[in-house]
């Protein structure tokens, strides 16, 4: 069961992070009448051009193609590119009078929004966090201690190579973020975010993960991994020593930071390709941070709390939190295939009792205890029963935005909603109401923030009375929808990053630059032109 275990969680980052596939970047440049057109081919691909014209290539172009044209002869180009393991879906690249220094539309995808770089910090910020609770578990704070002396001791240089030993802590966890993003980089993003498979297996890791921090069993790496790396460590000098006791801390202490680094790894799956290495930096710091102080001021671990019952109570506090944040994964896979098995209202039941839960349970243990730990266990409870009070009045259909990056979405109350674009445009043309088109996903955490912070908001839900609103889900998997809307969103917006919002008029002209993801709803409502 273990060795299962391990197999499984080792098998995580396999999976954890992909990217949109896109080999071939477009641009065009005008003089005078004409127009040079290239598209610039990765290293190991080749383009095929399946329609453009009249015209007519019987050549695999493989570093570039170009070509200049009258304006007047310019039509779309239809085109697919391979390599030596997989083909594109045939893609239509449109001119759109791009100036010199313009790229494709495509390619702007490839580059980071504001909403990206958010997700960056906030990968990052849940690194610190992680790494800060995997300090206190107890396979990492009692070897402190042990490790500060074992450098104090060995050389009068103890402090300086404590603070390399949690330098090589940094390097480890980010090349696993590194290894991650190098080897699997280049999947489809929508594909594997909202994927049944993926998500019910990181749903069932994060089960299996609270499991183990509830006690049930232990997941380890073999010990004679761990003596290896240890004896080697003492019989080497210099910086490898040190990194093999790195290497060795790594190991040791995976029965207890392994779910929090793949509950990590699984939260960066859904975000760009530097999501790994930035959330395994964060982590690392976090955890190798007091390895270094307590060898620079070694008077410091005389005042650290001892190792003690409050480390099981620390695990299995972390134990209803895993369960609570694996409910996302089988909702993203629920929702996008339609099932039904996990509506919005049991969702948040259930999160009310994992929170209600700890509070419960550090409750049960309070008693005989010192008063620093009573103090200190009841600015926990305190939260935990508020927050699972307020997540209450959303079992009736509350907005409880705490949890809008995870929980399904709430319903669009209050005006005429269409999911099909064509049939959404026609109402438009009948009506004469301008569009919002709004290119979502149900795996999206930002399309769930802006829309319980911004389109909830009581002035914005005022100006879209004046439009004719238009939702598609790009990881839709029914009946072929999300590919249906994520190939509008490519072909015609040149974007495939959600939330991600265009205005048009009664007609489907577009009236404004799309509008990416924001929680300013001001910012929101400046940009609506009617």
């Amino acid at each position: 069961m273990k060795r299962l275990l391990f197999i499984l969680s080792a098998l995580l980052p396999l999976i954890a992070l992909a990217q949109l596939v896109e080999p071939v970047k477009w641009s065009g440049v005008e003089t005078g009448d004409s127009v040079r057109l290239k598209a610039a081919i990765e290293p190991g691909w080749h383009m095929t051009i399946i329609e453009f014209g009249e015209r007519e290539f019987d050549d695999e172009f493989v570093d570039s193609f170009v070509i200049t044209l009258a304006k007047a002869d310019l039509t779309p180009i239809r085109f697919n590119a391979c390599d030596d393991k997989m083909c594109t879906a045939p893609e239509v690249w449109e001119y759109a009078s791009l100036s010199a220094e313009s790229a494709s539309p495509l390619s702007e995808a490839s580059s980071l929004s504001s909403g990206d770089e958010r997700s960056l910090w906030l990968i990052f910020l849940l690194g610190l966090l992680g790494g800060l609770l995997a300090i206190f578990t107890p396979c990492v704070w009692p070897i402190i201690p042990m490790t500060v002396s074992f450098f104090l001791k060995r050389t009068d240089k103890g402090a300086k190579n404590a603070v390399l030993y949690g330098l090589s802590i940094i390097v480890l966890y980010v090349s696993l973020g590194l290894l991650v993003t190098l080897l699997f980089g280049a999947s489809a993003l929508n594909d594997l975010s909202t994927n049944a498979v993926v998500n019910i297996f990181f749903f069932l890791l994060l089960v299996v993960f609270a499991l183990s921090f509830f006690g049930l069993f232990e997941i380890t790496l073999p010990d004679s991994w761990s003596t290896k790396l240890d004896s080697k460590a003492r019989s080497t000098g210099g910086f490898l020593s040190i990194l093999l006791m790195a290497f060795t801390l790594v190991i040791v202490s995976f029965s207890c930071t392994g779910p929090i680094i793949g509950t990590l790894l699984v939260e960066a799956a859904g975000h760009s390709l530097l999501a790994p290495a930035i959330g395994m930096l964060g982590f690392a710091i976090s955890l190798a941070l007091p390895f270094s102080l307590f060898a620079m001021f070694p008077q410091w671990l005389k005042r650290a709390p001892k190792s003690g019952d409050w480390m099981t109570s620390f695990k299995v506090v972390l134990a209803f939190l895993e369960l609570a944040l694996s409910l996302k994964f089988l909702s993203v896979a629920d929702l996008a295939y339609g099932w039904g098995i996990l509506p919005r209202w049991l969702f948040i039941a259930i999160w009310i009792l994992c929170f209600a839960g700890i509070g419960i349970y550090l409750l049960y243990r309070i008693h005989k205890q010192s008063i620093v730990r009573i103090i200190i266990r009841t600015l926990i409870i305190i939260p935990s029963f508020a927050f699972a009070a307020y997540l209450v009045p959303g079992l009736w259909g509350a907005p409880v935005k705490a949890i809008s990056a995870f929980a399904p979405p709430m319903p669009i109350e209050g005006r005429e909603v269409f999911y099909d674009y064509e049939e959404g445009l026609a109402y438009a043309r009948q009506t004469g109401k301008p569009v919002i088109v709004n290119f979502t996903g149900y795996g999206c955490v930002n399309c769930r923030k802006m829309e319980a912070f911004v389109l909830d908001n009581d002035s914005v839900k005022a100006r879209l009375q004046n439009y004719v609103f238009i939702q598609l889900f790009v990881d839709a998997k029914k009946d072929g929808v999300g590919d249906k809307n994520s190939r509008i969103q490519r072909e015609q917006y040149g974007s495939n990053a959600q939330p991600f919002y265009v205005q048009l008029d009664a007609y489907g002209h577009q009236v404004a630059e799309p509008k990416a993801f924001t929680t300013n709803p001001k910012e929101f409502i400046n940009w609506l032109k009617y």
